[in-house]
């Protein structure tokens, strides 16, 4: 017989206190919440290009970064890089920032490798587990249920009461916040 063991909440929640994230939530992260300007031409397909570049160390990263963004605008955009440098410096900085928080080469940790499994948008999330295909000895399945682990609170209400409470609900028109 197996050995059994007992489930801990990080066998499923991989994320005690530092969220890993992805290029391309982060970079529309940064530019939603101000960081990477949003009218500076090509920032988010540069900016997702440049950080999956692989990086030696962390110091490498650091260089190499802001001067692939300057270079890009100087080399591909040049009245761009003449007016704006002040939001390309700025940009590269944010790029720089992002990299350090997600990736550290020198301990193998690069985009990815701790996914984020709340929810199930970039990683499978749930799925992993929840799949149909993890079958016990005796034929027993885990549940596809999602009622098993969560409160379903607002399914079918046109405008719930709880998004309401929790913000996320326009109170004025009613619709949901993006």
């Amino acid at each position: 017989m197996l050995p059994r063991y007992e489930m801990q909440c990080t066998d499923c929640h991989n994320r005690p206190t530092h969220a890993f994230e992805l290029p391309e939530r982060a970079v529309q992260q940064a530019m939603a919440s101000g960081g990477l300007p949003l009218n500076l031409p090509y920032i988010r397909k540069k900016s997702v290009e440049v950080l999956k570049v692989s990086y030696s160390s962390s110091e490498d990263a650091a260089s190499r970064i802001p001067e692939s963004i300057k270079s890009y605008y100087r080399n591909s955009v040049a009245n761009i890089a003449n007016t704006r440098q002040a939001d390309i410096e700025k940009a590269a900085q944010i790029l720089v920032a992002i990299y350090n928080r997600n990736v550290f080469p020198e301990l193998k940790v690069t985009w990815g490798t701790y996914p984020n499994n709340l929810g199930h948008t970039d990683f499978p999330g749930c799925f992993r587990c929840h799949d149909g295909a993890h079958t016990s000895a005796d034929q027993n399945t885990i549940t596809q249920d999602c009622a098993a682990c969560h409160e379903m609170l607002a399914v079918d209400e046109p405008a719930p009461e709880i998004l309401k409470t929790l913000g996320l609900i326009d109170p004025v028109s009613l619709t949901p916040r993006k």
